[in-house]
């Protein structure tokens, strides 16, 4: 399946596209601060304009103490005995009964308050989610999203992904879930949701959002079922998604694609400017849909 749905957004689109350029680390701090002065006109300043753009984790819809969701972190062992890893796991409250299980995976700046809002609104649905912090192994994340990402630039990603790989692993044999386990992630995260669909054909069902691709050798090999969501203005992400359909199709892959057409990447995402309010509440929706029909 292939759909496309429509979004608008109100703040200059090149204020927004230099913040995911200056996010995936295309510029620096300094260019995007200083390319910025551009579209700070009509009374607004740079840091007006900045503040506009940049995460402001005060928005957040559901909360760690909610009475229907319990929540911890915990750890998990990584790969190879390379070490241990720590995740953050929250349940839905009053469950006696095993359930399926979500691992949330986090963007490029490590497990930051809006994706532990994300594992929350996983176990809010019924589910019980493992949202895993990849920069663990170097303190974990450091309380801002600059030092996250500057931090997460210094681990391979191979190791990484073997990281989120072992956690829907421990999340499987956890005594909380059945082992119907899927997966979501956004951005860098969405690019492992899909390499975790290559490489776990155990998996119940996977959800990246505007994510990198795999290989298209990769794709082919790929028996998950996906749900893949695309922003329609995503030109970075969304280039690569011709080669990927290609091998998902040679493989006759059980797949369904959504691109939201006008939507920034990182539509999703409640604490940045690039959060379209309509697009993101159907995408999740589709994505709850999508995690009843093979979780439950």
């Amino acid at each position: 399946m292939d759909q496309t749905d429509t979004a608008q957004h109100a703040v200059p689109q090149g204020a927004l596209d230099l913040y995911d350029a200056y996010a995936h680390g295309l510029i620096s701090r300094r260019d995007f601060f200083s390319q910025l002065s551009k579209y700070a006109v009509g009374g607004a300043t740079v840091a007006s304009l900045a503040a506009c753009v940049m995460p402001d984790y005060d928005r957040q819809q559901t909360g760690e103490g909610d009475s229907d969701i319990s929540a911890e972190m915990v750890p998990y062992a990584s790969p190879d005995g390379a070490g241990e890893m720590m995740g953050y796991l929250v349940r839905p409250a009053g469950v006696t009964e095993p359930v399926g299980g979500v691992v949330v995976v986090h963007e490029n700046r490590g497990l930051n308050p809006h994706i532990r809002d994300v594992a929350r609104r996983v176990a809010a649905a019924g589910y019980v989610a493992f949202a895993p912090d990849a920069l663990y192994p170097l303190g974990g994340y450091p309380g801002n999203d600059d030092d996250g990402r500057e931090l997460q630039s210094q681990r391979e990603s191979a190791r990484m992904v073997a990281d989120f790989m072992a956690a829907a692993d421990f999340l499987r044999a956890h005594e909380a879930t059945t082992e119907k386990i899927g997966c979501v992630g956004f951005c860098f995260g969405g690019a492992v949701t899909n390499l975790m669909a290559v490489h776990q054909s155990w998996l119940a069902c996977a959800v990246p959002y505007y994510g990198g691709w795999p290989g298209t050798e990769e794709a082919a090999l790929v028996e998950v079922p996906l749900q893949i969501h695309l922003a329609g203005l995503d030109d970075r992400v969304n280039a690569g998604w011709p080669a990927h359909q290609a091998g998902l199709d040679a493989a006759g892959a059980d797949y369904e694609v959504y691109v939201y057409e006008g939507a920034n990447h990182g539509f999703h995402n409640d604490t940045t400017a690039r959060f379209d309010a309509d697009m993101a509440t159907l995408a999740w929706s589709r994505t709850l849909d999508f995690f009843g029909a093979h979780l439950s």
